[in-house]
């Protein structure tokens, strides 16, 4: 399994408007083989902050989304990114909290 997860930094003022950009992305990835988890959503705690969090079966599933994004549409808005931190973790194993 792999997670990919990180944040996004905008102007607080648009961030509901970026998410709302990304609707039809996470419901598109959402239904693309070996994806189990896609979300962005808003840091309760930093205004200005996106959340990225997604789960993938495997290295393929993950490498023929990214092969998607690079060749689909981009959002529409113009929202610039302030800063961005994005992550890829190879998980070997998974189990209960605490375990």
């Amino acid at each position: 399994m792999l997670i990919v997860a990180g944040h996004f930094d905008v102007d607080p003022a648009r961030r509901d408007e970026f998410i709302r950009d990304r609707e039809e992305l996470m419901r598109a990835s959402r239904g693309e083989p070996g994806c189990i988890t896609y979300a962005f959503s808003g840091d309760p705690i930093e205004a200005g902050r996106v959340l990225l969090f997604e789960r993938w079966e495997s290295k393929g599933a993950l490498a023929t989304h990214l092969e998607v994004l690079r060749s689909g549409p981009r959002p529409a808005s113009d929202i610039q990114i302030l800063g961005a931190e994005v992550q890829q973790y190879e998980i070997s194993e998974v189990g209960a909290v605490g375990s």
